[in-house]
C-alpha cells in the first residue's frame, strides 16, 4: 500500500463461542484477499492464525493472533481471538485493540454462551458489532432458526443483509437483500448473479420470503438519517447507494447489527463479506479516546497521525528465541522504529527497535505505523497494559481488564534443582497471559498457580516445558488447617540431664488456655523468683517454636495463651536451652490434655448464576457443607447467592459452575475465618496430613 491514512484502517476482531468458525473465517478472508494461496484447516493444523504448537496439537485457538489484508485503499487488521472460556484473556485483548467486532455464529447451532459474552463485552467497550453466520454449507444447518435466536437475544437491531435461499434443507444460493440479487456458488470461480423480488421464497419450511427481511433492512437504513426516514414512510424505494450508506451509518451508531452469511470451506459469501469490510467504521470513527495525564487527570485523545505519538501494548508473547514480542495499537501520532519514548505506566524510557506487521507467525518489517494501525515490536521492556508515548505528552490509556483466576493448583518441580528454572519460566508466561497468577501461599508455603480452568493450566504447563524446558507437577493445593484447644490446663515440664561436668536443668509450670489471638500470647506470673527473669525469653522462644506444630496433626496452633506460673532452676546447670526444652515438654503434654481440636478455613462465597440454575447450585453448596446466607436478583435473568463454605470443599467449584451454568456463572471466594472441623472428618484429615508429612520426610 503506497499511502495509508487513519481513516482507511479498519481493525476487525473475530469473536464468538468456541468452534463457531472464527479461525476458518480468517483463513477464508485471507485467501479471498490474495494473501494466501491455499485454505488451511484447524483439523489439519495448517491455518495461518493457529500456529502455536499447542494450537496445532489440540486443534483449537489458544492465543490471540494477527493478520492483515487490503481491500481497495483500505487496510484491514484482522484479530482472531480464542473462544474457549479458559482463554478469555485473548478475547479481552482483541476487543481492546479492535474497533469492529465480527461475532461468528454457527448456522448449525446458533447462539451460545460465548456468543452472548462476546456481544456483551463488545457493547460494554463501545465497539461496533456485526454478526457473521458461518457453516451455511453444513447439512444440519438451520439458518433461520439461528437468525431468530439472534433477534431474541440481541433485539431489533439485528439486521440481515446477506441470507441463504434454502431448498430441501440446503443453501442453494445467497441473497443480498440490499441489492435484490442472488449469488450462486459453484466451484472456484465467481458466483452466478441473478435477480430476486420481494416475493422470492427464502425458505419454504419456515414460509419466509425476502419481503419481511427487506423490511427489516429498510428500517435500519431509514434510522440512519432523517431524510431517509421520510423516504421510508413515503413508501419510496431506497437507491443502492442509500442502502449501503444507511447500513454503515446505522452500524456506526449501534442502531443496526448487520448479519452476513458465509461458508468458509467453499467460500460462499466470503467475497460479499470481504467487500463489506471496506465500508466498516475506520479506526478513528469512535471519536476521542479516554486517557489520563501524568497527574491522573482525564484527558481526551484524538486518533490523529499528526499528534504526539502514543501507543498501547495490548498483548505480549514470550518467545525463548526471538525474545519478547509486544503487540501494539498506535493510538495517536506516528510510531517509528528507533524512536526514544517513555513508558507512561512505569516512567522508564523506552527505545523502539524494529517494527513488524504480522500475518499469523509471518513477520514483515515496517519503518513506521500511524494512528489506528497495529504492529509488533520486539525486545522492548514494556508489558501488556503499558502505554508508551512521546516525552512532550505523557498519557496513559485505561487497562484492558481480565477475568480473575478461579482455578488453582500447587506447583512442584518434577526434578530437584529446577525451581529457579520453573520460577523464571512461569514469570515469562505471566507476561503473556494476564489471567494467570503465581505466588506463595503464606499459610501452606506452597507455590500456587491460578488460571481460568484445568485446560488453561494444562496448556500453561505444556508451554513451560516446550518453551523453557521446565517440567512440573500440578497437585491439589493443601488446605491450611490449624489446631487450637478448648479448655484450660496447667502442666509441668521438667528437663534434667546429668552426664558429668555441667548438666542441664529447667523446670516450668505453664497454664495453657484458649484465647482469640491468631498468634501465641505469652505471659508470666511467677512469684518469689522460682524462675529467674533472664530465662523468661527462653521459655517464650521454646513455646513459639512449638506452636508451629500441633499435637493432633502437626498443624500450626492458634488461639493459645500460655502463662508461666511456677518452676525451679539450678544455679549451675540451668540454661536458656534447658528452659526452652522444659517449655516444649510442658507444651506437648499440656495440649494433649487441653481438648485439642482441628480448625478448617471457611471462605466467603458470592456466586452469580442464571435464575434457572439457582436450585442446582444451592443443592451443590449443601453437599459442600456450605451455609447459604441469602439470594438477591442481579437483573438480566441472573441471581447472586451469598454463602460461607469450607475451603477444603471448593477446589473443583469453578469447573462445576462452568458445567452447570454453561459458562454463564461467575464467583468470588475469599478466606473468612476458621471453624472447628466436624468430628466425623477429623480421622481422615489427620491421616492424610500425617501421610503427606511422611512423604516429605
Amino acid at each position: 500500500m503506497k499511502q495509508l491514512e487513519t481513516g482507511k484502517i479498519k481493525n476487525v476482531t473475530l469473536a464468538g463461542h468456541s468452534g463457531c468458525g472464527k479461525t476458518a473465517l480468517a483463513e477464508a478472508l485471507l485467501f479471498q484477499a490474495g494473501v494466501t494461496d491455499r485454505l488451511g484447516k484447524s483439523a489439519e493444523g495448517n491455518t495461518v492464525c493457529d500456529y502455536d504448537p499447542e494450537e496445532i496439537k489440540r486443534k483449537f485457538s489458544i492465543n490471540l493472533s494477527l493478520a492483515n489484508f487490503e481491500v481497495g485503499e483500505n487496510k484491514i487488521n484482522l484479530i482472531d481471538t480464542p473462544g474457549l472460556f479458559d482463554f478469555a484473556a485473548g478475547m479481552n485483548e482483541g476487543l481492546y485493540a479492535g474497533d469492529t467486532v465480527m461475532i461468528c455464529v454457527s448456522a448449525k447451532s446458533g447462539v451460545h454462551v460465548g456468543t452472548k459474552k462476546a456481544y456483551e463485552a463488545a457493547i460494554k467497550r463501545g465497539k461496533h458489532v456485526m454478526f457473521v453466520m458461518t457453516k451455511i454449507d453444513d447439512p444440519n444447518q438451520d439458518f433461520y432458526k439461528s437468525l431468530e435466536m439472534l433477534k431474541e437475544n440481541f433485539g431489533t437491531a439485528v439486521c440481515p443483509v446477506v441470507v441463504p435461499q434454502i431448498v430441501d434443507g440446503k443453501a442453494v444460493s445467497l441473497v443480498h437483500l440490499g441489492r435484490l440479487k442472488s449469488y450462486t456458488y459453484a466451484g472456484k470461480g465467481a458466483p452466478a448473479i441473478g435477480e430476486i423480488t420481494t416475493d422470492t421464497m427464502l425458505s419454504a419450511k419456515e414460509d419466509i420470503s425476502a419481503e419481511a427481511l427487506i423490511e427489516t433492512l429498510s428500517e435500519a437504513v431509514a434510522e440512519s438519517e432523517d431524510a431517509l426516514m421520510e423516504k421510508f414512510f413515503a413508501g419510496e424505494p431506497f437507491t443502492q447507494e442509500e442502502i449501503s450508506h444507511g447500513i454503515h451509518a446505522s452500524m456506526r451508531t449501534g442502531k443496526a447489527y448487520p448479519v452476513f452469511t458465509v461458508s468458509s470451506t467453499n467460500l460462499m459469501g466470503i467475497d460479499l463479506l470481504l467487500e463489506f469490510t471496506k465500508y466498516l467504521p475506520a479506526a478513528n470513527a469512535m471519536g476521542e479516546i479516554k486517557a489520563a495525564d501524568k497527574d491522573g487527570k482525564d484527558v481526551a485523545v484524538s486518533m490523529d497521525e499528526k499528534a504526539p505519538v502514543s501507543a498501547f501494548v495490548f498483548k505480549t508473547i514470550a518467545d525463548p528465541f526471538v525474545g519478547k514480542m509486544s503487540f501494539i495499537k498506535v493510538m495517536s501520532g506516528t510510531l517509528s522504529a528507533d524512536k526514544e519514548l517513555i513508558n507512561a505506566t512505569t516512567g522508564a524510557s523506552e527505545r523502539i527497535g524494529k517494527l513488524y506487521t504480522m500475518v499469523g507467525k509471518k513477520q514483515t518489517e515496517v519503518t513506521k505505523a500511524i494512528a489506528g494501525d497495529i504492529v509488533v515490536a520486539t525486545k522492548i521492556a514494556a508489558n501488556t497494559g503499558d502505554t508508551i508515548c512521546a516525552q512532550e505528552r505523557v498519557i496513559a490509556y485505561p487497562e484492558i481488564g481480565y477475568p480473575k483466576p478461579c482455578y488453582k493448583m500447587a506447583v512442584k518441580a518434577k526434578a530437584q534443582g529446577d525451581e529457579a528454572k520453573i520460577s523464571n519460566g512461569i514469570q515469562r508466561l505471566l507476561e503473556e497471559d494476564k489471567s494467570l497468577s503465581y505466588g506463595l501461599d503464606s499459610m501452606t508455603k506452597e507455590m500456587i498457580l491460578g488460571g481460568l480452568g484445568d485446560q488453561h493450566l494444562d496448556i500453561a504447563m505444556a508451554k513451560l516445558k516446550s518453551k523453557f524446558g521446565a517440567e512440573v507437577l500440578l497437585e491439589v493445593p493443601r488446605v491450611a488447617y490449624r489446631e487450637t484447644i478448648r479448655k484450660k490446663v496447667s502442666q509441668r515440664g521438667k528437663h534434667k540431664k546429668q552426664s558429668g561436668g555441667h548438666g542441664q536443668f529447667g523446670d516450668v509450670v505453664i497454664e495453657f488456655e484458649p484465647c482469640d489471638s491468631d498468634s501465641l500470647v505469652f505471659e508470666e506470673r511467677v512469684f518469689g523468683g522460682a524462675v529467674p527473669k533472664n530465662f523468661f525469653p527462653a521459655v517464650e522462644k521454646g513455646l513459639q517454636d512449638c506452636v508451629k506444630k500441633g499435637v493432633l496433626a502437626g498443624c500450626p496452633v492458634v488461639g493459645l495463651k500460655a502463662t508461666l506460673v511456677d518452676g525451679s532452676y539450678h544455679p549451675v546447670d540451668s540454661s536458656e536451652m534447658a528452659f526452652k526444652t522444659a517449655a516444649s515438654l510442658a507444651y506437648k503434654e499440656g495440649l494433649k490434655q487441653a481438648g485439642p481440636v482441628l480448625l478448617e478455613p471457611i471462605g466467603s462465597l458470592e456466586v452469580s448464576i442464571p435464575d434457572a440454575k439457582t436450585g442446582d447450585v444451592m443443592g451443590d453448596l449443601n453437599k459442600r457443607r456450605g451455609r447459604v446466607l441469602g439470594m438477591e436478583p442481579a437483573g438480566k435473568g441472573m441471581t447472586v447467592i451469598s454463602a460461607e463454605v469450607p475451603m477444603r470443599e471448593m477446589h473443583d467449584f469453578a469447573m462445576y459452575l462452568r458445567q452447570v451454568a454453561r459458562g454463564m456463572g461467575e464467583f468470588t471466594f475469599s478466606f473468612l475465618r476458621y471453624e472447628q472441623l466436624p468430628g466425623n472428618l477429623v480421622d481422615d484429615v489427620v491421616a492424610s496430613l500425617k501421610s503427606a508429612a511422611d512423604d516429605e520426610d
